[in-house]
């Protein structure tokens, strides 16, 4: 199961890279839980949260990131920027759902 995990958010990776944003680091965790992708994009760090769905039932990917998943991703992102000190930079939080071949990026998603 791992293995598709990873193969989708290398998928993500990709496709985001082709839409101008730089890689800064993968699979960051903490007692609060994992940041799946950081990025940067223009002046913005974005922390990327990867959704992998076979087919759309049960609201696919998207639906996959509640608001508990959210609250846990601000803490891990919270946790990473007192880690690295002096970033100052604008953060947001994007989403990358993957349905069978279908990507869906949502730009400032929560």
């Amino acid at each position: 199961m791992r293995s598709r995990g990873d193969h989708a958010e290398q998928q993500a990776r990709r496709y985001l890279e082709q839409h101008g944003l730089r890689f800064v680091a993968a699979n960051v965790h903490c007692r609060f839980g994992e940041l799946d992708l950081l990025m940067r994009h223009n002046n913005y760090l974005v922390f990327v949260e990867v959704k992998f769905r076979q087919q759309q039932g049960f609201g696919g990917a998207l639906a996959a990131v509640s608001a508990s998943k959210q609250q846990k991703l601000r803490l891990t992102a919270q946790w990473y920027l007192q880690q690295q000190g002096s970033l100052d930079l604008p953060c947001r939080f994007d989403v990358v759902a993957i349905t069978g071949d279908q990507i869906n990026w949502i730009e400032n998603a929560f």
